[in-house]
């Protein structure tokens, strides 16, 4: 078992303010550091707070690809290591390993196509077959075919095909939320949590392969999602029946579900926010708004701002509360790391995309907070659940499972105007190629690379 790194605070010398070039790199450098430690053979495990697997967990599907996919980008990068790693080599490892594991692991059902929700050495313990999960699998084979780690297209290829029969419903223009392990019987439950994370996979699918079928489909689920949220007053409906009719009040009895909470999701309203402009900018909503369609790039100001209204220290205290009810009250008042992560990504994106100020002031606040609440200074990892008075809480969240979410903050800066955050590594590694300083396809902040 790897000894946990330490290092100095990210926000002490030499890393300057929170959210500058400076301190992202860093940033990103600590992040990749602390997620070396999650290597299992099955995969990639659940970590805890000291960077340790937690060994009474499962290797689940969504993190060994979520991390796979963090590897593949960290090597697009080709940034200094911190002290301790993983270097270029490291990171070629271990996005080659994640790939192996997902194409040859018993992740992989052999027998019935796609993959389990999660297994224990040889035994599958959750034979689920989830879109969720499933997104995160065509995003790591994405991000592995575009950084040229080895086998990367095969994956991609393979998990595009259990899109293609399995997940995405045509007619619907939607996904299916989840199967049983023969594929038999399709869940009567539907999401959008499932769907947002399917649009993010099809913009980096069609990226990475050049076929526009995967941004056009990333199109019409967020064309309808925003549909949806504009009749609730921008607060994303979470929770659907078989027939994409809104349940509001699935999960009332269990309200910080992890996956499927009560009621509005404020962090799903800021993500869905940024994914919307970076449909809208990246071409694939060529078609544009339909007939009582709301156009993307409206819908996604208008969800950040009911985000933001309903969601910072709607109970006194800074941060975002987890979850409102109908009428913008808190209901789950934890603070979770990847809500900031997603706010300071969403804010990023809409300032290059609006060029209005007062999304860099945004962005500059969820910076500090992050810094001031949810960097560790003894690692640069990030604290993933808080009370609301900024004490470390597990009650949804126990451990620091993953680094998706903080890295991805760490590097929208980095990648604007990109169909994917490894499309834009991937431009900016051909800028610098040709001697450009550019910081992805749509330039840098202005301001804040300090």
């Amino acid at each position: 078992m790897p000894t946990p790194p330490t290092a100095a605070s990210p926000s002490g010398p030499g890393v300057r303010r929170p959210g500058g070039w400076h301190h992202r790199r860093t940033q990103r450098a600590l992040l990749l550091r602390f997620a070396a430690g999650s290597r299992r053979p099955e995969g990639f495990g659940y970590l805890d707070e000291r960077g340790y697997v937690v060994p009474a967990r499962p290797v689940e599907l969504w993190i060994t690809a979520r991390m796979t996919h963090v590897f593949g980008l960290g090597l697009l990068a080709g940034e200094p290591p911190a002290d301790g790693g993983p270097g270029h080599q490291e990171l070629r490892e271990l996005a080659g390993h994640g790939v192996a594991a997902l194409l040859d692991g018993p992740l992989r059902d052999r027998r019935h196509g796609g993959w389990s929700a999660a297994v224990d050495g040889a035994d599958v313990v959750d034979p689920a077959k989830q879109a969720y999960a499933h997104a995160f699998v065509v995003l790591a084979g994405s991000t592995a075919a575009t950084a040229g780690v080895a086998r990367g297209e095969e994956l991609l290829a393979a998990a595009l095909e259990v899109q293609e029969g399995r997940f995405w419903d045509e007619a619907e223009g939607m996904v299916v939320e989840e199967w049983d392990a023969a594929w038999t019987r399709p869940d009567d439950y539907r999401g959008v949590n499932s769907a947002m994370h399917t649009v993010e996979a099809y913009l980096a699918a069609g990226a990475a392969t050049g076929d526009r079928r995967w941004h056009e489909r990333a199109a019409r689920i967020a064309r309808r999602v925003a549909g949806w949220a504009r009749e609730r007053g921008w607060r994303v409906p979470e929770h659907f029946d078989a027939r994409w009719t809104p349940l509001p009040e699935h999960n009332r009895d269990r309200p910080a579900d992890p996956f499927r909470p009560y009621g509005a999701t404020v962090g799903h309203g800021l993500e869905w926010a940024r994914l919307m402009v970076t449909v809208r900018t990246s071409g694939a909503d060529a078609g544009g708004a339909g007939a009582g369609t709301p156009d993307l790039m409206e819908a996604a100001e208008a969800l950040a701002d009911r985000a933001v209204a309903d969601g910072w220290a709607a109970d006194g205290h800074d941060g975002f509360v987890y979850t409102t009810d109908w009428e913008g009250r808190p209901v789950v008042r934890q603070r979770m790391h990847w809500v900031v992560a997603e706010a300071i990504a969403t804010s990023t994106v809409l300032h290059w995309a609006t060029g209005e100020a007062r999304h860099v002031a945004d962005a500059e606040r969820w910076w500090g907070y992050a810094d001031r609440h949810l960097i560790d200074p003894a690692d640069g990892s990030w604290r993933h659940e808080l009370d609301p008075d900024g004490t470390p809480s597990a009650t949804t969240w126990p451990g620091r499972p993953d680094v998706y979410h903080a890295y991805q903050a760490a590097l929208a800066a980095d990648t604007l105007g990109a169909p994917s955050f490894a499309a834009g590594l991937a431009a900016r590694g051909r800028a610098t190629q040709r001697g450009s300083e550019g910081h992805g396809p749509g330039g840098s902040v202005a301001g804040w690379d300090a």
